[in-house]
């Protein structure tokens, strides 16, 4: 019966999982504190890049707008 309960809720969190969310990996330049973009060796500038999740977005309906 343990086995049953455990393999269900195993399934449940599967499922859940399943959530689409897309890693994108997003870069920035870097300033130094004068504000200006720091360059490497080889003269391209110096990035940042870091990974984010994007989620869908789910489209509703527009509220009413409420009486004042």
């Amino acid at each position: 019966m343990k086995h049953l309960l455990v393999g269900f809720v195993a399934l449940l969190l599967a499922l859940n999982v399943s959530a689409e969310a897309v890693v994108k990996e997003v870069c920035e330049p870097v300033k130094d504190k004068a504000g200006n973009v720091v360059k490497n060796k080889d003269g391209s500038d110096k990035q940042t890049c870091k990974k984010i999740k994007t989620h869908k977005k789910v489209e509703g309906e527009k509220v009413p707008d409420g009486k004042k």
